[in-house]
């Protein structure tokens, strides 16, 4: 049998690559780490229109040990683990864990580590403006808008399955779920 192309660290020593990168760029190094619920696509207000990133934390904000789950769960895989930065907010980088293959045919974007299989994706010097207007989230684009990279993160959702069932559910023990749930609100149990 041979040995796997590549070993990944620890999270503890990817974050301090990670920290190291976003410090050679003049980066906060204290992180705010965003999940699938905590995006807030909107429409942007500039001229030349597309889509804004904010976020929030206020209304789904993430337990503690999310980032150790999502980070166990992509390790866990062959694909390519991906550290990605949208932006500032106040003094902290506002950053995202990614994991897809897809990620092999993006090089020019990111920068490497491929014994570890993992991918740095420092950013921009942005301002990520976090939301706070419950209404404003509410109304977040979730449709109809293009595919962007941040997409290829977890959910919060995820993260209490792995949490309750050792491994995120299938589509169709999501509709059963779902499904007894209802049927429990109609009977009054």
């Amino acid at each position: 049998m041979n040995p796997p192309a590549f070993e990944r660290p620890a999270l503890d020593e990817a974050i301090e690559s990670w920290k190291k990168i976003l410090a050679a760029r003049n980066f906060p190094t204290e992180i705010i780490w965003l999940f699938e619920e905590n995006i807030c696509f909107e429409k942007s207000k500039s001229p030349q229109g597309g889509l804004q990133i904010s976020f929030q934390m206020q209304f789904t904000p993430p337990p503690d040990d999310a980032l150790d789950i999502a980070y166990d769960h992509f390790a866990a895989t062959d694909a390519r683990i991906i550290f990605y930065r949208i932006g500032n907010s106040r003094t902290k980088s506002v950053c995202v864990l990614l994991c897809d293959p897809w990620f092999e045919g993006e090089s020019e974007l990111f920068l490497h580590d491929d014994e570890w299989k993992i991918s740095f994706h420092p950013g921009l010097d942005d301002e990520v403006e976090e939301i706070k207007d419950l209404s404003r989230w509410q109304h977040r684009l979730k449709r109809h808008r293009a595919f962007h990279n941040v997409d290829f993160c977890m959910s919060l959702a995820t993260i209490e399955e792995i949490r309750m069932h050792g491994r995120p559910l299938e589509p169709y023990e999501r509709f059963a779920g779902t499904m007894l749930n209802r049927l429990r609100r109609v009977l009054g149990k």
